[in-house]
């Protein structure tokens, strides 16, 4: 790898064959992570589980919420997807605001972070409860309700991780979170 002197911008500039360099706009002068082109699968199953988890947490808090009130399922699913991408992004938020960063920079990067794996994750997880058999109709009392949502929340997590393995390898997605981390 060579390194090239300082840009006139306060970034360091990179010329590389074998890495790839990312940098922030909202973070001029600090010097960020490389990834390597061939980021590794644990790498992006990591952030995939990280994405999960939020999501897990806002789609089945919003399936409950929807279901213990009667609601239909659009209304229902609607929820279910608004919360899913805000505790997705709350959880990213969270671990970036802990590095120091102010709420406006620590959005940012939550949003750059998070929204395409976030949406692979509800596309997918929603499709698979949409064209489950009798899924959208199960109660919380239904072992089909629970089932139906943990396979569907794998097979999110399955499709999701090789698109986190893509962007990450290009410097985006989970990797804007990287250079706040040690």
């Amino acid at each position: 790898m060579r390194h090239e002197a300082h840009t006139e911008h306060g970034h360091h500039g990179h010329q590389h064959t074998d890495h790839v360099h990312h940098e922030h706009e909202t973070h001029q002068g600090h010097q960020g992570h490389h990834h390597s082109p061939g980021t590794s699968w644990a790498m992006a199953a990591q952030a995939t589980l990280h994405c999960l988890t939020g999501c897990a947490i806002g789609e089945v808090l919003g399936m409950i919420i929807g279901t213990a009130l009667g609601w239909g399922n659009l209304p229902t699913m609607v929820l279910a997807i608004a919360l899913a991408f805000f505790f997705g992004y709350s959880l990213t938020l969270r671990g970036v605001l802990r590095a120091g960063v102010d709420f406006r920079t620590a959005f940012r990067v939550a949003l750059a972070a998070d929204t395409l794996s976030i949406a692979v994750m509800e596309l997918i997880d929603n499709g698979v409860i949409l064209i489950w058999p009798s899924a959208m109709d199960a109660m919380l009392s239904d072992a089909l309700f629970w089932v139906s949502l943990a396979v569907s929340l794998v097979i999110a997590f399955l499709v999701t991780t090789p698109v986190n393995k893509w962007t990450i390898g290009r410097g985006k997605g989970h990797a804007v979170v990287h250079q706040y981390h040690h």
